[in-house]
């Protein structure tokens, strides 16, 4: 029988759709002995599947619950099949992206900021952010109160399952898109032309893998590439964009940024990204709500069977992903 080991915290409701012909093992974050098992659901936790792999044997498959692997990657030696969660975040993390960049177009940190201090008359200052940020001494009339998504060119980078979930929901905003992956096709620009394309966007969308070649993709050549007054929307990973050279933009006024994920991470409660002008942060939550699990182990189940049945597995991950 195949034995499939799932993290003990998964309530038993989850666990409903997967077949019936598998053992399920349910394994707890401190395991002790040895475990045989033929398919790991790994739990969400890198602390967590630390500590229990080196528990496990006779493991074969093992799938992830992140679209992200590379945390997991450096536990698991040859031979074993890694499946990725691609498809499982594109809801939640597309969602996070429309709402960061609407929260930077309207200007809601700033209305936000006069709510708390009971101010309706501050509203003037959107007008002089506004004028700030893209270098203008035009004074607008009516005042300048927020910003359109309308017409916007939004540039994805990283254009796979949740760079089309983003663009869908763009769409109808009327933005027009920039697609950029790692290689080119029909409609995809490839990642080598970052360089000539950035400067025609003014929204930039990072939604890439972590992996030797994206770890620092954009940088301080990248930024004076931008245009001023863009925004930079990080959904990816911390360490694809140099911090250093984010706060040197930020900090002149040339960008602006929706972050959900830093380097370092956590971010420490005196790091200057916390302060810097024109940025706001989320600590990392766009792919986590209350859909995610159920939609996680329904993909798990679905792996099982195919794993069972002798079908080909999805989602396996090759190389660096």
């Amino acid at each position: 029988m195949v034995r499939v080991g799932v993290p003990a915290w998964v309530s038993s409701g989850f666990l409903a759709g997967f077949p019936s012909e598998v053992a399920l093992v349910q394994i707890g974050p401190e395991p002790i002995g040895e475990i045989e098992i033929d398919f790991w659901v790994a739990p969400i936790s890198a602390r967590e599947a630390t500590q229990v792999f080196p528990h496990l044997r006779g493991v074969r498959v093992v799938q992830s619950l992140y679209a992200g692997v590379d945390w997991l990657q450096p536990l698991l030696p040859p031979g074993i099949t890694l499946c990725d969660g691609q498809g499982m975040h594109n809801i939640p993390t597309a969602e996070w992206v429309i709402a960061a960049i609407l929260n930077s177009l309207k200007y809601f940190s700033l209305y936000g900021a006069l709510q708390r201090a009971r101010d309706w008359r501050g509203r003037n200052k959107a007008e002089e952010h506004y004028r700030a940020i893209h270098r203008t001494t035009q004074i607008n009339f009516p005042p300048v109160l927020q910003e359109e998504l309308y017409g916007k060119r939004v540039m994805i980078i990283g254009y796979g399952s949740i760079g089309r979930s983003i663009e869908a929901r763009l769409l109808p905003f009327g933005a027009e898109i920039i697609r950029v992956a790692r290689t080119s096709r029909s409609g995809v620009e490839p990642v080598e032309r970052l360089l000539d394309l950035l400067p025609e966007a003014d929204i930039v969308v990072l939604i890439v893998p972590q992996t030797p070649e994206t770890t620092g993709m954009i940088g301080a050549r990248e930024f004076a590439r931008m245009k001023q007054g863009a925004l930079l929307v990080n959904a990816a990973r911390g360490p694809v964009v140099d911090t250093a050279a984010l706060l040197a933009a930020l900090e002149k006024g040339w960008i602006r940024a929706a972050l959900d994920v830093t380097d370092p991470e956590p971010l420490p409660a005196d790091h200057p990204l916390w302060s810097v002008p024109n940025v706001f942060i989320t600590p990392h939550v766009a792919a986590s709500s209350p859909m995610l699990l159920p939609r996680a182990m329904a993909f798990a189940a679905t792996q099982v069977a195919r794993y069972l049945t002798g079908e080909p597995l999805q989602n396996v991950v090759t190389g660096s992903y």
